[in-house]
Formats: structure tokens, C-alpha cells, sequence
């Protein structure tokens, strides 16, 4: 993925082991079962969404989600063979998709066999110094005779010695593995705010010295990005917009919406020229058609995902307004497997506002990597502006229920005509300076000055 081309990113997210049904436990002694191929399968779905790029959530070899790394050198068998996994690379490549998977490298499992060293042989282990903070004064609450470093409290998740120069080798040398055996484009970094930053940049060099394309995405919750763009990665998962495109619809204050994105892509952005990936849901939090207090603001909401700055991203199933929350014991309902999906209602008047929202960001330049300014915000409606040198689109939303019409000052006080690219045969002129634009309820325009 080039510079131009990850702009141009239409990505879609998969959780493999949901998606694809996979038991809930690995047993690590059952043959590999060959379900990469519901992936497979669900690729002219993808080409319908106009999709280039495929996040595959865990793959390597764990004990139950995913995130529990057990073997970084081989699938997990409950999703296929590297012979499988093989195949739907190449699948996808053929289908024009790109493939860039989940790295899981701030913690392992306790099925990882360099902490079942540790467990077995205590202080005469040859791995402890590949997890942070053993201390065999202290006990889990397994009852190893040791305490040791892990993510937030699971105890489930050892936390690797990211300082260790043996680890940082076994983890370069199975992302090698990956990029050399499978073509892989990109890999998502897991808790990329917790990683050892010297650790991000050994990982970016080493990475573009061997396909120079590379595509480093960090999960990033809160925080300054741009630690994370001088550490080397390619973009940064945008969770300040993520929480903004939600809630001011809920609470009828696109304010919050318009102030998030000036504050990262206006004319003293912190992120502009930066790649930020937009989601408005995904495998860890509820799907958008449940956080959403109206559905018909679904439509507004993905329109604000695709003509924001940045790399839109639709998670499976949410196309088409599947809902879902996860609950105290369980994330099932985030994370349905194919054929759960197929039994669903769906809702087909988004998947196409998708599909045509998809379709203009491949079109426009402006959409794609243009400049940023908002024009017009109030409680219930936001237009903003892209601007490329060539190029001028205006896009507007009315999330009340009823038509309202935008004044909108073009700064120019040459009469224009605008067209409207989202609904077409519909143009309108700017009067010294003004454009009057009327915007149906719970819908929008993008408008192309011609």
C-alpha cells in the first residue's frame, strides 16, 4: 500500500474466529479445519462495497478470542491450515482486496510455550526474562508459585519484555514469516498505545525494509496520534471521532461532530495530511444500529464516515444495521458467525447508501485526501468542505426529520454552480457568495462546483 493508495482504502473488518464459527477453546491437538473458507466465500459481498482492503482480526494460533497468542508462526487450527489461509489470500488478492492482519504483540497467553517454559521449570527457566515483571515471590491467581506483567488485570494475558532482544526477534521474525508465506499488506497493532515505542520503530523499519508498501495500523484509544506517526505507523485507529459520529446524533449537538474533526483535519488540524482510520463500530464495542437512538440517523452517520478525512472502515455485518451489544459475560453478539448474519434481517436501503458513499470516495480526489473546513454547524445540521487545488465538494447533512435549507458562504463571490453527486440531477447556484442548499430530512448532499 502506497501513500496514495492507503487514502484510497475502503477497508472492511472481520473477527475470524466469530465470523467464521470457530469453537470457543482450542484443544492444540485437533487437525486444522479449513474455516478461512466462510471468508472465502463472503468476498463478493465485499467487492459489492466497493471494499480494497480486508482487516482480519486474530489469526495466529491462541486458546479461546483470538488475543490469547499461543504460536505467532502458525494459524489457528480451529480457522485453518497456513496451506488454508493461503488459498483466501490469494482469493483475495485476485478480488483486488488487500490483506492486513491482527499483531498481537504486548501479551500472550498462558498457552504460549515460552510462558509454559516458565510455569514448568520456575527459576530454572530459560524464558523468564520474555515476561515483564516475574517474581517468584508472588503468586497468580493460578497459583503458578509466580506473579508476573499482563494487560489490565487478565491474568490470562502475560505481557511480553518488549526490551528483550531474543522476543523482539521471535516477534520480527513470524511477522516475516507472514509477509514472505502469505503476501500479507499491513498488519493492525493491538493495544499499539501500550507497545514499547522503540519496539514500534525497530517494527516499521524492518517491516518497509521488506515490502516498502507495508502497512502499520495502531489501535490507539485516546491520546496525541502523532506519538504514533513519529514512531513509524502508517495510521491510527480514530477513536476521538468514533465516540463524536455517534453521540451528536444521539444528542441532537452536531457541534460535537463539527469541533472533533476542526480540531484534527481543519486548517490548524493536528492531523492534517495524517491517515486516520474511521470506524463507527467494531469487535469491541456495540454495533452503531444499537448505539444509535434513532435509525434513521444511520444514513447521516455514514455519510459523515466516508466524506471525513481518512480511511473509512464498515465492520461485517454492519452494512446492513446488524445490532449488536455486548453484556457482562459475553462479546457473541459483537462478533455472529456467517451463517447467524445470513439468518438476519437486513436493512438494504443502507448497504446501498454504502455502496454509493463508497463508490464517490473513489471517485473524488477531494474525498480521498482534499483539505478540510467546516462552513456551516448547528444542533441538527453540519456541512463542511473538501478542497483539493482541482477540486471543491461540499457536503451537507439534516438529521431532523423534516427538509431544512442550509445558507451556506462559498467565500467567493462569483455566482457557481454546484452539483450533487449523491442525489443525482439535482445542481444549485451560489449567489454572491451564498449557497441555498435544501437538505431532505435524515439525508445529505455532496456537492461537486462545476
Amino acid at each position: 500500500m502506497n501513500n496514495n493508495s492507503n487514502q484510497q482504502s475502503h477497508f472492511y473488518h472481520i473477527y475470524p474466529l466469530g465470523f467464521c464459527g470457530a469453537p470457543g477453546r482450542n484443544d492444540f491437538f485437533s487437525p486444522p479445519v479449513n474455516r478461512f473458507r466462510e471468508i472465502t466465500a463472503w468476498i463478493p459481498q465485499m467487492q459489492k462495497l466497493g471494499i480494497n482492503a480486508l482487516y482480519l482480526g486474530p489469526v495466529f494460533e491462541s486458546s479461546s478470542h483470538g488475543y490469547d497468542t499461543a504460536d505467532y508462526y502458525w494459524p489457528d487450527r480451529r480457522l485453518g491450515s497456513k496451506e488454508d489461509f493461503t488459498t483466501l489470500c490469494q482469493a483475495l488478492k485476485q478480488a483486488g482486496i488487500q490483506t492486513v492482519v491482527d499483531g498481537v504483540f504486548h501479551h500472550v497467553g498462558r498457552d504460549f510455550w515460552a510462558f509454559r517454559d516458565v510455569k514448568e521449570n520456575k527459576q530454572n527457566s530459560a524464558y523468564i526474562d520474555w515476561f515483564q515483571n516475574v517474581d517468584f515471590s508472588g503468586n497468580s491467581p493460578h497459583n503458578d508459585g509466580f506473579s508476573y506483567g499482563n494487560w489490565e488485570g487478565h491474568w490470562e494475558l502475560a505481557k511480553l519484555n518488549l526490551q528483550n532482544p531474543d522476543v523482539i526477534n521471535h516477534l520480527l521474525g513470524a511477522v516475516e514469516s507472514w509477509i514472505r508465506d502469505f503476501d500479507i499488506e499491513g498488519i493492525r497493532l493491538d493495544v499499539a498505545y501500550l507497545l514499547n515505542r522503540a519496539f514500534l520503530q525497530k517494527l516499521s523499519r524492518f517491516t518497509k525494509a521488506i515490502k516498502p508498501d507495508f502497512f502499520l495500523l495502531g489501535e490507539v484509544i485516546h491520546g496525541d496520534y502523532n506519538e504514533f506517526f513519529h514512531c513509524g505507523l502508517d495510521a491510527v485507529t480514530n477513536y476521538e471521532a468514533y465516540k463524536g459520529l455517534y453521540s451528536a446524533h444521539n444528542d441532537r449537538n452536531l457541534f460535537e461532530a463539527a469541533h472533533s474533526l476542526e480540531r484534527q483535519f481543519g486548517h490548524r488540524g493536528l492531523y492534517q495530511n495524517k491517515r486516520l482510520y474511521n470506524f463507527v463500530d467494531n469487535h469491541d464495542v456495540n454495533r452503531i444500529a444499537s448505539m444509535l437512538s434513532d435509525p434513521a440517523d444511520l444514513h447521516t452517520t455514514h455519510i459523515l464516515l466516508y466524506t471525513m478525512p481518512g480511511i473509512p472502515a464498515i465492520y461485517y455485518g454492519s452494512e446492513w444495521a446488524l445490532t449488536g451489544r455486548r453484556d457482562a459475560h459475553s462479546d457473541h453478539q459483537l462478533r455472529p458467525s456467517a451463517q447467524e448474519i445470513k439468518r438476519e434481517p437486513k436493512n438494504h436501503e443502507l448497504e446501498n447508501t454504502i455502496i454509493r458513499l463508497a463508490d464517490l470516495k473513489k471517485q473524488w480526489s477531494a474525498l480521498q485526501w482534499g483539505g478540510y473546513e467546516n462552513l456551516v454547524v448547528k444542533s441538527t445540521q453540519f456541512a463542511f468542505k473538501r478542497f483539493t487545488a482541482d477540486q471543491e465538494i461540499i457536503i451537507a447533512i439534516n438529521i431532523e426529520s423534516d427538509a431544512k435549507t442550509l445558507a451556506i458562504a462559498t467565500k467567493s463571490q462569483t455566482n457557481g454552480t454546484y452539483r450533487d453527486i449523491l442525489n443525482p440531477g439535482h445542481e444549485f447556484r451560489s449567489i454572491q457568495g451564498t449557497l441555498r442548499l435544501p437538505v431532505d430530512g435524515h439525508w445529505g448532499r455532496i456537492m461537486v462546483k462545476i
